[in-house]
Order: structure tokens, then sequence, then C-alpha cells
């Protein structure tokens, strides 16, 4: 499998970066995970979007525009023999002295991996479970998707290694947060409810799609604070992340859930894979 590294692409079992590199000493670095679908890349301008506002705040000196990163993706597409891809774009510091630095950092290093990704024939279910761990907050004024990502980590050692289920974190002031990888959803009488962005949650690039999918749809969509307790009293609930896309919940503790059968996440898969598939 070949991977990009600061402009060549080589054998990953090839790859090194410098020890010095902040992001390894400091977790100065942002990263992108997204999908290719036949070839595609969905939602990459959105990604880049995020990705370079996170740049500007690490005071990392590098703007990448899509044109740049598209050849970027066909050329390791057509290496990996990959059209239906994940794909992990990372942008570390770069290498520095030892010790805190206030100035900017101006020779980052850049790597895009990929992997092998099957097309799903329909949505998979998950259980949901609301974690004992609470969500940290920012490190800033709103959530990188950045390296420090050991909260996740932890939470995901809480949930377990089961593929179906996804824990759901609170903040420390108690209100519904987002899961360990993906963003939360919820229907309750047609509308759809999700965590404001000042719970200090991650601003998902598949959140935002699917809020907008939903309007496009008729529904109301609402964005706040909410206690767990709405969950329990919700129509239907579901996770969205851009690998998974949308992952209804069957199961939240003793309750069931309709999961893929639910009227409105069967509404918004459609429209979602409408778009999905305009790009094969």
């Amino acid at each position: 499998m070949f991977i990009y590294l600061n402009g060549q692409f080589i054998e990953k079992e090839k790859a090194m970066i410098s020890p010095f590199d902040h992001g390894y000493l400091y977790g100065l670095g942002v990263f992108e995970t997204f999908r290719t679908y036949g070839g595609h890349p969905f939602l990459l301008m959105e990604h880049l979007n995020r990705l370079n506002a996170g740049l500007e705040e690490l005071f990392i000196t590098r703007t990448f525009e899509y044109e740049e990163v598209l050849s970027i993706i066909d050329k390791l597409s057509e290496l990996n023999g990959l059209k239906d891809s994940y794909i992990r774009f990372n942008v570390s510091a770069g290498s520095g002295e030892i010790g805190l630095q206030t100035e900017s950092y101006d020779e980052p290093t850049v790597i895009m991996f990929q992997k092998p990704l099957q097309i799903l024939s329909g949505m998979v279910e998950k259980e949901a479970v609301v974690l004992e761990l609470r969500r940290n907050s920012p490190e800033t004024t709103y959530r990188l998707k950045s390296h420090h990502f050991f909260n996740n980590v932890a939470a995901k050692r809480e949930v377990g290694p089961n593929p179906s289920k996804e824990g759901i974190f609170l903040a420390e002031n108690g209100y519904i947060a987002e899961g360990v990888t993906s963003n939360v959803f919820w229907v309750k009488n047609g509308v759809l409810y999700t965590p404001a962005i000042e719970t200090g949650i991650l601003n998902g690039i598949t959140r935002e799609f699917v809020m907008q999918l939903a309007k496009q749809a008729g529904m109301l969509v609402e964005e706040g604070f909410y206690k767990k307790e709405v969950l329990e009293e919700a129509d239907e609930i579901f996770f969205t992340n851009s690998v998974q896309e949308i992952v209804p919940v069957n199961q939240l503790e003793i309750k069931r859930y309709p999961g893929k059968k639910g009227k409105y996440v069967q509404k918004l898969n459609k429209l979602y894979q409408i778009k999905v598939y305009a790009l094969r």
C-alpha cells in the first residue's frame, strides 16, 4: 500500500518522520477523514476548509487548495488500485527544537493515508451507550480535529471493541455532546435535533451536510443544549460521520428504537445516497 509523504508517493513501510516533529512531541496537528466513491472524494472542499482553519489556529503556515489535494488523491488511488476508499489527510507542525514554540511553523509534515473500504448494501445499526467519561473541553475557543485524541481513545476503551456499539459523550455540564467518533442526532415529532457547537463538539462535515438534507426535506432542525433524558423520549436516534455515513441506533440502554426502519432515517439516508451515487 502506498502513502503520500511530503511530496512523495512511497510504500507505507518506508515512511519516516522526524522525532522532533512537534506533531509528535506536542500533538500539534490536524487531520481529516473522508471517503472516495468511484474515485471521487466526497465533500472534499468542506473538509479542506476545516483543515485550513485548523492549520491557521495552530500557526502552521500552509493552505491546501482543492486541485492540489485532488491530484494527490487521484495518484494515490491509481497506485493503490482503489476507487472506493478511506482517506486520512494528516498535517502536523513539522520539526522544531524541543520546547514550546510561539512562532509559526513553516515546514509541516504532510501525510495522506488510504485503505480500501467496502461499499455497504444498506445502513448498519448500532447500539448507543451513554459514557461515564465526560467530553473534554476544546483547547481553544472551538474544537479542532486535532491530534489531541486521548479523550476519544479512553471513551472507546470504555465502550469496548464491539464495532456495533457507539458511545455518547456528555459535556462536563451534563449536556449531550457527541459520539466517540461521530455526531449524534435524534428525531421527535418530525423535528431533527442535535447538540449545538457551543457544547464543545466537533463541527462534523457530515453533521452539517445531514442538516442541509433535512432542511431540503422540509424538516425543522434545532441545535441546542439537551440533557440525556431527551434521548429516552426520542422517536429515532442516529449517528453521523464521514466514513460510516448515517448510522441508525436500534437500542439505548434498555429502550429499543426503530434503527434502520425509522421513517426519518430512511428519508435522510435516501437523500444522502442520491448525492453519493451521483459521484460514481
